[in-house]
């Protein structure tokens, strides 16, 4: 019981901390952007966006579609999550399912709060320098790069086993 209320505060956290930094751009006047995040060096650059779709602007014209396929995907995630929390170990799909649930809460808020997604920072990388994103943004994305390592490890591992009863 105490593990599983970590996670769900896990999530919380995360999700607000994006919502509050979030709430800091919004209160800033839209002049101020673009400009560089001091202590970076140049490498993360602010930025005051609205994004009414999926990545890139992908179906911003179906906003009903965009406000609920995220809603759907969360609460698949959450079932899951919510599966594992009743066993033991699996670590880092908990991370990993806690983390894309923090992300996409902040971004689902967004959604029906002010019918956009605020983005906030990109990096000064050549390849990603016009892409802007926020933290829930990067949260997704570790979650998602923590699922496929803890799955390819499960397969790796489940595949030694496989070739240890076949000699």
């Amino acid at each position: 019981m105490v593990e599983s209320v970590a996670w769900i505060g896990l999530i919380g956290v995360l999700a607000l901390i994006d919502l509050c930094l979030k709430e800091l751009i919004e209160e800033q006047a839209d002049e101020e952007f673009p400009r560089e995040l001091k202590g970076t060096g140049g490498k993360i650059i602010l930025h005051k966006s609205y994004n009414r779709g999926f990545p890139f602007g992908f179906l911003k014209e179906k906003p009903e579609l965009v406000r609920m396929i995220p809603v759907a995907a969360a609460s698949s995630v959450f079932g899951a999550l919510a599966y594992l929390m009743g066993k033991r170990g699996h670590f880092a799909e908990k991370l990993a399912f806690s983390l894309t649930l923090g992300g996409a809460v902040s971004n689902i808020v967004d959604r029906y709060k002010r019918n956009h997604v605020v983005d906030y920072f990109s990096f000064n990388i050549k390849g990603l320098k016009k892409i802007i994103f926020n933290l829930g943004d990067l949260f997704i994305f570790a979650g998602m790069i923590i699922t496929m390592l803890a799955e390819a490890s499960r397969f790796l591992r489940e595949a030694g086993k496989r070739a240890g009863t076949r000699r």
